[in-house]
């Protein structure tokens, strides 16, 4: 499971969507309604520019508000959801009404049991486990 946490993929012509300190609703049932972004898992970039995240990426959060045993950790996360549109290889552009992400174990494995609205089918690919608990894939 380790290489699939590392397999990150290209960045090469991706519009820089969420960024360090961005605001992100938390989308399962794992206890925490909002987290913000502090780090971005694999990202090679120029020293001192701020690395930024699109849909399927695995990100660093801390829980800013929910239950009182999730609030104020950090936890890894994948997004599941932008609001920036996203250009999909077919030539179509897809965004959401928010930024969302899915709190997931250190193995990769979702914490929750459910996952609220809809998952792009960009992070459903890269994710099998986040898919499984999705009950719409977009």
């Amino acid at each position: 499971m380790s290489e699939k946490l590392q397999m990150l993929g290209s960045r090469k012509g991706r519009t820089p969507a969420l960024q360090n300190y961005s605001s992100v609703t938390v989308s399962d049932n794992s206890g925490g309604k909002e987290a913000v972004i502090v780090g971005v898992f694999g990202y090679r970039g120029v020293l001192r520019r701020v690395p930024f995240a699109n849909v399927g990426d695995l990100v660093f959060v801390s829980v800013r508000k929910g239950t009182p045993e999730v609030r104020k950790q950090k936890f890894k996360a994948v997004i599941i959801r932008q609001k920036m549109p996203l250009r999909r290889a077919d030539g179509t552009w897809i965004s959401f009404e928010d930024n969302a992400v899915v709190i997931v174990n250190p193995d990769g494995t979702p914490k929750g049991t459910e996952v609220r609205g809809p998952v792009a089918r960009e992070a459903a690919e890269r994710w099998p486990k986040v898919a499984s608990l999705a009950t719409l894939i977009i």
